[in-house]
């Protein structure tokens, strides 16, 4: 499978080595020029052949924005969109909404794993309509661990960033607890 990748940081970089690894093609898009496969997001798009999926793993808020913003001119119907940052899901209705409009779709993946990710896989909370889910699926199975766990579609648009959320706040909770009894200690 072919997709591109928008933001090359420590995640996104780990990512795209990842699917590498796993036979994918991976186009990556950066502002930084050293690490990026590309100049811009437009020649990104020229290579990707249609219908185009299109990961961005850019900070969330007007960053993400930008990003949808700029692509949402550039794609064509069919195409896919994922936002695998930490958007606020209701951000990812938005999104979905204004890429839709222009016939493209649009996946919510919350990512878990960190920059261990490369070598041990991510957790995927994933939320988007069925058709756009089955088409990534491959991907999802070279970013998540092997085995049965560490991927979910958890509903419609939203759904995955909404569990990440959750996600999110389960573990922040845990290490307050674990400082407060240390600190008790």
């Amino acid at each position: 499978m072919q997709i591109g990748l928008i933001g090359l940081g420590k995640m996104g970089g780990n990512m795209r080595e990842r699917i590498r690894r796993a036979g994918h093609t991976v186009i990556g898009y950066d502002r930084n020029p050293d690490i990026s496969d590309v100049k811009h997001l437009g020649e990104l798009v020229e290579k990707l052949q249609a219908p185009r999926v299109v990961w961005v793993m850019v900070p969330a808020g007007a960053a993400t924005q930008a990003v949808i913003d700029e692509l949402k001119d550039l794609l064509t119907p069919g195409d896919v969109v994922v936002d695998g940052g930490n958007s606020r899901w209701t951000d990812d209705e938005k999104h979905a909404t204004e890429l839709g409009i222009k016939g493209i779709g649009f996946v919510d993946a919350g990512v878990s794993g960190g920059v261990w990710g490369l070598q041990n896989g991510y957790a995927l909370m994933v939320g988007g309509d069925k058709e756009h889910v089955e088409r990534l699926q491959p991907i999802f199975e070279a970013l998540k661990p092997e085995g049965p766990y560490g991927y979910v579609h958890a509903g419609r648009v939203g759904a995955g960033h909404f569990s990440k959320m959750v996600h999110n706040g389960i573990e922040y909770a845990m290490m307050q607890a674990y400082a407060e009894g240390w600190e008790l200690l």
